[in-house]
Formats: C-alpha cells, structure tokens, sequence
C-alpha cells in the first residue's frame, strides 16, 4: 500500500508542476501579444513537454536502479 501512495504521490506532483509550466509558457506568450489559440496551443506543448521529459527521466531511472 506504501508503494501505491507513493506513485500516486509523485504522479500528482509532475501533473501539478507541468500544469504549472504550461500555465506560464501560455501568460508569457499572451503578454508577448500572441493570440489565445496561439498562446492555448504553446501552453498544450509546454504541458505535453514536461510530461514527456517525466517518462523518460522515470524510465532512465527504472533501469538504472533495477
């Protein structure tokens, strides 16, 4: 059970923090006077980034440790 909370725990932490960056990749391309479907569509690849860079550093990870 221990190990469960902790996945989810840390799944919820990368969710949290690429939301995060998503949001500021999108403030930051709207104050640069982009359009908001163009600062939506830099936000989704800012998100989708960080959830790729997650996957890979855990898979990294997983095969060093095992």
């Amino acid at each position: 059970m221990n190990h469960l909370a902790t996945v989810l725990l840390g799944t919820g932490l990368v969710v949290v923090l690429a939301l995060l960056a998503a949001t500021a990749a999108g403030v930051l391309t709207r104050l640069d006077g982009a359009t908001y479907p163009a600062a939506l569509m830099r936000a989704a690849a800012t998100f989708a980034a960080v959830l790729t860079l997650a996957a890979a550093v855990t898979g990294v990870l997983a095969q060093v440790l095992s």
